[in-house]
């Protein structure tokens, strides 16, 4: 297989170690067979920014167009079924609002691989509050290209709960993660590079996105996997995640 760093511009600054890796193109899923959901999603958020899509261009609407991924085997992957009826919602982790700039790139924001079962007081309230607040920090005049990694996060030290399709021949059963951790990496357009990573339960949460920023060292050791190991040559978590004047 060719080198994903030489296609995929998402991946250029690293990326934790999956099971499969589902190159899209706008962005990329590192995929988990044992959990039948995403490890990691990878993206730039509105790729290309501004300078494809200018103020006056029309940006592509939300398509509501949630499929399973056939890239990945039947008995390994979400179907539409397995999240009828169970209280969760099908929780983005590469956001819809984060891709506009096409119908297709917006499409594939809604295959089932980009999904994990989030508790909808999470991903309604406080998920959803982040991910604008990237949206805004990528809005910034300073910055150049902002890249998202999005991880579901599973503690074993706790019960695990399943959704599932009950009329699946392969009986699949779907983790609902504990909660989920987000690294934000901002390159400027001074060359530099600043990072945010948070860790929040998959619960109805109290409180600002910024309550919930965690060391990036922490969070790779949880997910188990580096995340920019290729930034500047050096390791990334060792930057110490802080509020940005925005937030």
């Amino acid at each position: 297989m060719d080198d994903p760093f030489l296609m995929q511009r998402e991946l250029r600054y690293g990326y934790p170690v999956c099971d499969e890796l589902l190159i899209g193109r706008y962005f990329t899923i590192g995929y988990s067979w044992y959990f039948r959901q995403a490890k990691w999603t990878l993206e730039i958020v509105s790729r290309g920014g501004n300078e494809f899509a200018p103020e006056a261009f029309t940006r592509a609407q939300r398509l509501n167009n949630f499929r399973a991924d056939v890239r990945v085997p039947h008995r390994f992957r979400a179907s539409l079924n397995a999240y009828k009826g169970n209280g969760y919602d099908r929780g983005h982790l590469v956001s819809s609002a984060n891709a506009t700039l096409s119908h297709i790139e917006n499409s594939e924001t809604f295959l089932l691989s980009n999904m994990s079962p989030q508790e909808p007081g999470f991903n309604q309230g406080i998920w959803k509050d982040l991910e604008e607040q990237v949206r805004e920090l990528n809005a910034r005049d300073e910055v150049l290209e902002v890249y998202v990694l999005n991880c579901p996060l599973f503690d074993f030290t706790k019960p695990i709960k399943l959704i599932g399709d009950k009329q699946d021949k392969y009986g699949i059963h779907i983790p609902v993660p504990h909660g989920f951790i987000k690294s934000v990496l901002a390159e400027h357009r001074n060359g530099s590079l600043k990072l945010w990573t948070f860790r929040m339960d998959n619960a109805k949460l109290d409180g600002v996105p910024a309550d919930y920023l965690t060391n990036t060292y922490d969070a790779e050791q949880l997910i188990g996997g580096r995340f920019w190991d290729r930034a500047n040559g050096r390791d990334m978590h060792k930057l110490k995640s802080t509020v940005p004047k925005m937030w």
